[in-house]
């Protein structure tokens, strides 16, 4: 296909736009499916050209099998998993965002029997695609961290490995082009040393503030690359790294209450430099340095020169892909189209789910890979909150959505130098957290030409966006407003980085807070979980274990919060915790409790 066809449809598989079963979207339900394994048993991944052939799926350099379990129908599938008893399940994932999956393929490799439960048609959530006339676009942000092949952060490579999955990755030489007020340019380069030459030559003067605060940063990355990473939750665990490695857990302690923004201003002073900084840590986490933990700032700013910035071979999509084909390949399963819509409890005790077809099924553990706000607002409706959750809700507030943008391009209308990644705020740094202020932009197909037509790039637009605009909204008027409002942030895209853009345009597919809402099933389409004022850290955040016995949360709103890193984070400290909980992994009921406690007590002090 050229990219001078006419290109038809509307959104689709994964996230965004009006979803109506014509013959041509069932189509791409069939062909997502058939990707995955699930119709018509063991045939061509159509997405890629990769085929599956007795029994084997080729990914990269690596394969793994695929058991006959994986070949069944999503009906046959979820039959099958209705009829099972009681007893059999010892943990049941409520979502397959990157975390649940992380989680539920390292419960699998340690022998638990999984049952994940996935509402939408394919997995990954955030983390999903989805195919449009010759396209595949990623639904969340492009800019994979841990997903190099060295230490021990880069916690994708190690969830794929564990299931016996490697994936073809092509390196970012960027991991941003930062566009930002003054005609300030900084391009973060891949090699350290290239980025802190840069970033000096833009501010001379700050020369040794700028090394002493990414020093630090530095820091704190390489305690926890030194650490095997399982559960802050598990005493036994966590007492054999502190016997084996004090320094660094002392290292981690000592920066666990403090925020990026407390400590560059310990050594840099120019305003303009503050504001850098800032951005940098938006992109982290939505807010700015001051509201930004330390260690959060510290993994991803030094994990992108560590290992680089990786992107996967056919688009983000492939890793969660390649994770729910693995976990069948463990022996548990995942279903689709199957809606949770309550957690069970039997004397305060988690013990299973309600589907929206009435069916309950039942397990030892359930874990939600929902936000809080959806695990305890929905699906624990007319149980009362717990006071943890209480404490938890007084500290944060959800963070605002995005407005998506998904164009498809004529190639020429981008330079051929073009990187990968943007961050464009013009003007005025106040504007940096405002609605619609600042603008990331991803353009894979710098990396990736197979995700799109021959003579076409793909570019994914999103800015932060605020459900409370897009309610009590005639149908008419919606869309209208998403055409303005997209054709709004083109045309600065236009005048900063690329003219003749609007022109250029073969494909176009904007998404609202509501349709992050609808399709990710996040309340109010937030993206995680904000600081209401300036946190203690990362003190305030919970872990995986929950007040409600047997309920376990595991994503973007456990510790340590938002990015891909970190949830797959959350994901490994969430199975290692179960694990041991469903007698997996050692466990010791007395030191628990008193870990358990002194680790809620902390949590008050935030």
């Amino acid at each position: 296909m050229s990219c001078s066809s006419q290109f038809l449809g509307s959104f689709c598989a994964a996230q965004l736009g009006s979803f109506r079963r014509t013959t041509t979207q069932n189509q791409a339900i069939h062909r997502s499916f058939q990707g995955l394994g699930f119709v018509n048993g063991i045939g061509e991944d159509l997405d890629k050209g990769r085929c599956v052939r007795n029994g084997k799926l080729k990914l990269g350099r690596g394969e793994f099998s695929v058991r006959a379990k994986s070949t069944l129908s999503v009906d046959k599938e979820t039959d099958v998993m209705g009829n099972r008893g009681r007893g059999y399940y010892d943990a049941i994932v409520i979502g397959s965002g990157i975390g649940g999956l992380v989680a539920a393929t390292q419960l699998a490799v340690k022998g638990a029997k999984v049952l994940v439960l996935e509402k939408y048609v394919i997995p990954g959530g955030s983390s999903g695609y989805y195919e449009r006339d010759g396209f595949t676009f990623d639904v969340g942000s492009s800019v994979m961290f841990g997903f190099s092949d060295k230490g021990n952060l880069n916690l994708i490579t190690r969830a794929l490995a564990a299931v016996g999955c490697e994936m073809e990755v092509l390196p970012d030489p960027t991991t941003v082009h930062f566009h930002l007020p003054n005609n300030l340019s900084v391009l973060v380069h891949r090699e350290y040393s290239e980025f802190l030459a840069e970033l000096v030559s833009r501010f001379p003067h700050e020369k040794e503030g700028i090394t002493k605060f990414y020093g630090e940063c530095w820091k704190i990355f390489n305690a926890l690359n030194s650490l095997e990473l399982k559960s802050l939750e598990e005493p036994i665990y966590l007492f054999g790294q502190f016997f084996q490695k004090p320094l660094e857990c002392l290292t981690l302690a000592y920066y666990l209450p403090q925020n990026a923004g407390d400590i560059a201003r310990k050594y840099i002073k120019d305003p303009g430099l503050l504001s850098f900084i800032d951005a940098e840590c938006f992109i982290v986490s939505t807010v700015n340095a001051l509201q930004t933990p330390m260690i959060n700032a510290a993994m991803v700013l030094c994990d992108r020169h560590f290992g680089g910035i990786n992107y996967p071979v056919g688009g983000v999509g492939q890793i969660a892909k390649s994770l729910a084909k693995g976990l069948v390949d463990q022996g548990s399963e995942i279903a689709y189209r199957a809606n949770v819509m309550k957690i069970i409890l039997e004397n305060g005790k988690a013990v299973g789910v309600r589907l929206s077809d009435g069916r309950e099924i039942f397990a030892k553990t359930v874990i939600s890979n929902a936000t809080r706000w959806d695990t305890f607002g929905k699906l624990l409706k007319g149980e009362q909150l717990p006071k943890e959750e209480e404490n938890f809700q007084k500290i944060y507030v959800q963070a605002p959505s995005f407005l998506s943008i998904h164009l498809g391009v004529k190639a020429e209308v981008l330079p051929p130098d073009t990187d990968c990644h943007h961050f464009v705020l013009e003007d005025d740094w106040a504007r940096l957290e405002a609605p619609y202020g600042s603008i990331f932009l991803s353009i894979p197909t710098v990396l990736d030409k197979s995700l799109a037509p021959e003579g076409c790039h793909i570019l994914h637009i999103f800015t932060t966006s605020s459900i409370e605009d897009w309610e009590r909204i005639p149908r008419k008027d919606y869309e209208a407003k998403k055409e303005a409002v997209a054709d709004e942030i083109i045309s600065r895209l236009e005048k900063k980085l690329f003219p003749g853009l609007k022109s250029a345009i073969v494909f176009k597919e904007v998404g609202s807070p509501k349709t992050h809402r609808r399709y990710l099933a996040r309340n109010d389409g937030t993206y995680g979980p904000m600081p209401r004022n300036i946190p203690k850290g990362l003190l305030g955040m919970p872990f995986n274990t929950t007040s409600v016995d047997g309920l376990y949360c595991v994503g973007d709103s456990c510790f340590p919060g938002q990015g891909v890193i970190a949830v797959a984070f959350s994901g490994v400290m969430c199975a290692h915790r179960v694990a041991a909980d469903v007698g997996l992994e050692k466990k010791s009921p007395v030191l628990d409790a008193a870990l358990l406690g002194l680790l809620g007590w902390l949590r008050t002090l935030a």
